[in-house]
């Protein structure tokens, strides 16, 4: 996510100006004769990850890199790759935590530079080429990467099962809700956890929860429906009104379990939000969704009075721009979101959009071996995430059918994950290997969602290898280091009480554990 910056577009090509140049780098796409070309010309290269959605990427591309002396800078002495971090999932599952745009700076031999997250002015960049031109030499060449001892057990022990608590209760911010961080977005996992809690007796749980849940709905859009990314400057009042299918999943995963629990109309009232603008904005005509939405009107100018405006007045001006690119692991993240608001109203129509989708998925991205495709033609991969999320999805499809070939697909999704994406010592990786020197990560987001469907699809298959596999994921994230690395995980403790049978059902369990406890579906 592009860090909050106190300027505005104009300025910034105001002060660019005398600099202004008509030409751009002469990028190239991320690939290994990137690496080969750098190491035969004996230049650094300058990865630049951007997002179709992104504010801050707009202006950088026509700030900085249309400033004659960046452009003069880094043709002398770097290659210029660019990516979108949609497009390429194993770059941005190695880089999200940097952020969007994410400036990478490598080697030949894939040794990382710099790295820096958000806007980087003219000024600043061409520091930052001299700052990677004195230290490349200086770095020790990169070892291969060998994961270290992972504990022998998939399950916490009660020291970091302890710990993983007390960071889930510290990081609840009690004034605005949520995390108690600088920017604002809906943490589903920690609300979830929160639910399981409440549904046991815990009336601080609850508290959580309803705060963090109300605070959110700040960010849904009125006029179009879905939810904005996040907010800024520690509050829900500051949205970036990007919106992208991973937030969406997250909304309507968490409103309706909400709804079911707490029996709130507001949250149903939400996840519909949600439906509405997937519905109206984000369908094909031929089948499957869109991958996002741009934050911005015009690209690069903040618009904030855009958003101020009704449905109406919106719609006479035009839409921000979408992304038409129709990713199998977005497509996965829509249909799992929409079946799991099922689960809750048992609303036939929600059903049908979310059948519909998996069907287009079906018919387009799947491959022989059971997996997905990213796109209708990938420059690399597989990637975990486009298997994964199909196999949650046809998982969920199953628990609201009953028809035993989704049962069956989502089978053979996990089948194919265990062949391609298995990490030494434990964990998945975010991609297969993509030739160049710079190798893949297990991320832990998708180890948690990896772990949670293998589990819940262990309890109705009964097959020991998802069993196992389930395991293999949660070796990675029950080592100390992953656990503690992130201000709080409660994805992890959820997967954890997963793996001890809590429910039957990854996407109505905690409304079958809700159920078992006395609360209200």
């Amino acid at each position: 996510m592009p860090a909050p910056l106190p300027l505005l577009f104009a300025l910034l090509l105001a002060g660019s100006g005398a600099h202004a140049a008509t030409t751009a780098p002469d990028w190239q796409d991320y690939a290994a004769d990137v690496f080969e070309h750098a190491a035969e010309t004996d230049r650094l290269i300058l990865l630049d990850l951007v997002a179709v959605w992104c504010h801050w990427c707009h202006v950088m591309e026509e700030t900085t890199y249309r400033d004659a002396r960046v452009i003069e800078r880094l043709r002398a002495g770097f290659v210029a790759v660019q990516a979108d971090h949609d497009a390429r999932p194993d770059l941005a599952e190695r880089y999200r935590d940097y952020g969007w745009p994410a400036t990478i700076i490598l080697r030949a031999d894939g040794a990382e530079v710099v790295k820096r997250a958000g806007y980087i002015a003219p000024d600043a960049m061409l520091e930052l080429l001299d700052e990677a031109a004195r230290r490349a030499p200086r770095l020790a060449a990169p070892t291969v990467a060998v994961p270290g001892e992972e504990p022998a057990s998939p399950v916490l022990t009660d020291t970091l099962r302890h710990e993983l608590e007390r960071r889930h209760v510290t990081a609840d911010d009690p004034q605005h809700g949520g995390l108690a961080l600088q920017q604002k977005f809906l943490d589903a996992d920690a609300v979830e956890w929160d639910l399981r809690l409440a549904a046991r007796g815990d009336d601080d749980a609850a508290r959580r929860a309803r705060r963090h849940l109300d605070g959110a709905l700040a960010l849904i859009d009125p006029a179009f429906g879905g939810a904005y990314q996040y907010s800024t400057h520690g509050d829900w009042a500051h949205p970036h009104f990007e919106k992208i299918m991973r937030t969406q999943l997250a909304y309507l995963r968490a409103y309706s379990l909400a709804y079911a629990q707490l029996g709130d109309a507001r949250y149903r009232a939400a996840a519909y939000q949600v439906v509405a603008w997937l519905r109206d904005f984000m369908r094909a005509d031929d089948g499957g969704f869109y991958t996002s939405q741009d934050a911005d009107r015009a690209p690069g100018r903040k618009a904030h009075d855009y958003f101020a405006l009704g449905r109406a007045q919106r719609l006479a001006r035009g839409i921000p721009r979408i992304d038409r690119n129709r990713y199998a692991d977005i497509n996965g993240m829509a249909i799992e979101g929409l079946v799991t608001l099922y689960h809750t109203t048992r609303d036939a129509d929600v059903l049908a959009l979310a059948v519909d989708a998996l069907r287009w998925t079906l018919r387009q991205r799947r491959t022989g071996q059971g997996g997905y495709t990213h796109a209708a033609s990938d420059p690399a991969g597989p990637y975990l995430g486009d298997s994964l999320y199909m196999g949650r999805a046809l998982l969920a499809v199953y628990e609201a059918s009953g028809q035993q070939a989704w049962l069956r697909a989502a089978q053979a999704s996990a089948d194919f994950i265990d062949v391609h994406f298995r990490r030494r010592g434990g964990g998945l990786l975010a991609a297969a290997d993509n030739g160049t020197p710079v190798d893949a990560v297990a991320q832990i987001d998708q180890n948690i969602a990896a772990a949670r469907f293998l589990y819940a699809l262990a309890a109705h298959t009964g097959e020991p290898r998802h069993t196992q596999l389930a395991d293999h994921a949660m070796r990675f994230l029950t080592s100390p280091a992953t656990a503690t690395s992130r201000l709080t995980d409660a994805g992890i403790l959820l997967a954890d009480e997963d793996r001890d049978g809590l429910g039957k059902s990854q996407y109505s369990l905690s409304l079958i554990s809700i159920n078992k406890k006395g609360g209200s579906a």
